[in-house]
């Protein structure tokens, strides 16, 4: 799979199938319509996560197969949570997913008025009543699941008393939660969503693209629907948690007259859940507020931004998606697949670079000090097209501290005292001598080369088990480097009680660490691997801090 970020937008329409398509694809057969309308519908009341970005797809992917048009439509009805940042995050995270603008942008708040003369008629038709009861007296007199809920005192009000204090309500007359606008259903049914439920409550906070116009806000499962109905959706795609909400959207749309050829109808699908992280909006939030993470975007979140600041490409979270697939069942996917996804990405189209998390100098003594030499090393295996760049070799070089041990343990195949390692791409060396700071640690390692075993194989047959990674002292730059595990340590941690499951060792920084000269010179969005440690990112928040996307090591089975 290569990166470009619309590889797998194209390719295989034909193919893609899933209950969801299965219905459009009939509707379309059926003449049902000639063109489908398809949206996203969004509250900008935090930063878009992994989970909405299977939301995306499905419905972005539908445009994709079958033509009509995909909007992006911000269910900003809270102006208390609401605000302008989310809504233009969701905006960027959305092109970079899909690799273009949506169709249209709309706004659930520019509706309102329509949504108001909506609610107007259903009071006017004795279907909705301005209701005085309490949100703890709300919840004692609905009732649950094993008994019938009871009808408010307020019921029966006539219709000239409510659409006065509806106006009122609208004008800012009463205190925040004194009323509710309720819809006149049927307290004994079954589904609790039908017991007579809110449908506008008052909110006297400014809204962000409003201002102070409203002072009453509409409950999304009142405005949801309608505005569907008011942009022409042909297909309200949406996740499984709505499905006994869909009674109660069909009730308004059958009740404050919308016609029978642009009634939506709404189709649902399982959220897609992955390990080893949390999904849940204010859980995010929490860990943002609380500085558990470095922000929304903090390379550890779950979050669209999050994951692009780390270094993770659209095609593979794209690929990730589609290989989770769809269905109408709850099942948690690895974040392994997601791994799986971009390391198979990464591994053909990644240039190698050499970098060394915590140098220890090395000192060729037999080596000549002015002289340099350069070996021809791959740029990327996987690619016979990407050539080679030449490796410098001078007498000061440097090695990974890992790479060294002076009392190794058994099958320790790297430099040690008196054994022989071969530098990658070049010489065997010798280690001779190990020189100390003061504390004990190592401050320099003394070595030899042999000359003549600058090609692949010793020439008298020597058996070299280890190579290691090196950077020739004029041929490094500093760098810093961020190692990052999963944000949890448990695969399904509680999201109320998050932190009891958080991993201590998320997120390792080295400081001075080196990498080639060159690799400072690449295009800002040009992803490497670093051989021997994993595939990396420069950090677009810290100038000279690279992130690790995924190490090399594949444990994901597919």
């Amino acid at each position: 799979m290569s990166g470009n970020n619309n590889n797998n937008l194209n390719a295989n329409l034909e193919e893609m199938s899933n209950f969801l398509y299965d219905i459009i694809a009939k509707d379309i057969a059926d003449g049902k319509y000639k063109e489908i309308a398809i949206r996203y519908p969004p509250g900008p009341n935090g930063y878009m996560h992994i989970g909405h970005a299977k939301s995306v797809l499905i419905n972005y992917l539908a445009k994709k197969k079958f033509g009509g048009i995909f909007n992006l439509r911000f269910d900003d009805k809270n102006p208390v949570s609401d605000e302008e940042e989310y809504a233009k995050s969701i905006c960027e995270d959305i092109k970079w997913l899909i690799g273009t603008d949506p169709d249209n942008i709309f706004y659930g708040s520019d509706y309102f008025d329509k949504c108001y003369e909506y609610a107007v008629k259903l009071i006017k038709d004795g279907k909705a009543f301005v209701c005085d009861l309490s949100s703890e007296e709300f919840t004692e007199y609905k009732g649950d699941f094993n008994n019938p809920g009871k009808e408010s005192p307020y019921r029966n009000r006539s219709a000239e008393e409510n659409l006065d204090l509806f106006e009122r309500m609208k004008n800012g007359e009463f205190e925040d939660k004194s009323k509710t606008l309720r819809a006149k259903i049927d307290m004994a049914s079954p589904n609790m969503n039908m017991r007579d439920p809110i449908i506008y409550r008052i909110i006297d906070v400014p809204h962000y693209r409003q201002g102070n116009k409203w002072r009453i806000y509409p409950m999304y499962d009142y405005a949801h629907p309608l505005q569907d109905a008011i942009e022409g959706i042909t297909h309200s795609m949406c996740s499984l948690e709505f499905e006994n909400n869909r009674p109660l959207y069909d009730w308004f749309i059958d009740n404050v007259g919308i016609e029978e050829n642009k009634k939506p109808h709404q189709y649902e699908f399982a959220k897609l859940r992955v390990t080893n992280t949390v999904m849940g909006k204010r859980y995010l939030k929490d860990m943002v507020e609380t500085k558990t993470v470095d922000g929304w975007d903090d390379p550890r979140m779950p979050t669209l931004s999050g994951l692009r600041r780390r270094g993770f490409t659209p095609s593979a979270i794209r690929d990730f998606v589609l290989k989770a697939g769809v269905s109408k069942v709850y099942n948690n996917v690895s974040i392994k697949l997601l791994e799986f996804c971009q390391r198979d990405e990464l591994n053909k189209t990644a240039k190698r670079k050499i970098a060394v998390l915590e140098p220890i100098p090395v000192t060729i003594i037999n080596y000549p000090e002015n002289q340099t030499e350069y070996f021809d090393v791959s740029n990327n295996p996987e690619d016979e097209t990407s050539g080679t760049r030449k490796i410098a070799f001078s007498k000061y070089l440097y090695i990974d501290k890992s790479d060294f041990e002076e009392n190794p343990p058994p099958k320790f195949f790297r430099l040690k005292p008196g054994g022989e390692v071969r530098l990658m791409g070049s010489y065997i060396i010798k280690c001779e001598e190990v020189i100390k700071n003061p504390d004990g640690s190592v401050k320099e390692i003394l070595c030899v080369y042999d000359p003549e075993t600058g090609g692949k194989n010793p020439p008298d047959g020597r058996k070299i088990k280890g190579t290691i990674h090196w950077l020739s002292k004029n041929n490094a730059e500093k760098i810093n480097i961020n190692l990052f595990d999963y944000l949890f340590i448990s695969e399904i941690p509680d999201d109320k009680n998050y932190a009891e499951h958080l991993n201590p060792n998320s997120k390792l920084e080295y400081k001075n660490c080196l990498i080639e000269k060159d690799a400072l010179e690449a295009d800002p969005g040009e992803r490497f691997q670093f051989v021997r440690m994993g595939y990396f990112y420069k950090d677009c928040k810290y100038d000279g801090t690279y992130n690790r996307i995924v190490t090399l090591k594949d444990s994901y089975k597919i």
